[in-house]
């Protein structure tokens, strides 16, 4: 059996805003959007009992990952401090998408996400459309354009 990357999960601050964010901007799907009860505290060190999870991905392509938005305890109010933007230092640095960068850059300003830095990066087929902005929780996340798919498949993320 391989070893594949099931999803990466979010702490929400603010957890419509977050949706929204991944649903409206990025495209993804909301695939579920469960509570669960459960030894949490035990688990994760979280400080409640009570987890509210909901998948965002892709239904058509579920071996693509999903974005898992979490939120602890019975309300939607945040239950750690919110994080700044992260800096390129040890640990997780960033969520990466392919998309139609354009596009998504339009939903998202739409929605009032942003702003993002954009390139073109060269790579060896050419050049690559990429931008990067943080999530409303100040995850970091890169666009890559839906072209590197079936180029090169560069990335700097």
């Amino acid at each position: 059996m391989a070893t594949r990357l099931h999803h990466s999960a979010i702490v929400a601050h603010d957890l419509d805003s977050s949706i929204s964010f991944y649903r409206d901007g990025i495209g993804l799907e909301v695939l579920m959007d469960h509570v669960f009860e459960g030894d949490w505290p035990g688990l994760f060190d979280a400080p409640s009992t009570h987890l509210r999870s909901v998948f965002l991905g892709d239904r058509r392509h579920p071996d693509a990952g999903v974005v898992e938005l979490v939120v602890f305890g019975g309300d939607n109010s945040p239950v750690f401090a919110a994080p700044g933007a992260s800096s390129a230092g040890p640990g997780f640095f960033l969520l990466s998408f392919y998309v139609d960068v354009d596009a998504v850059l339009h939903r998202l300003d739409a929605l009032g996400f942003g702003p993002a830095r954009r390139i073109e990066q060269p790579a060896p087929t050419g050049f690559v459309t990429m931008a990067s902005l943080s999530d409303p929780d100040g995850v970091r996340i890169e666009l890559v354009d839906i072209g590197a798919v079936s180029g090169s498949g560069a990335g700097a993320g």
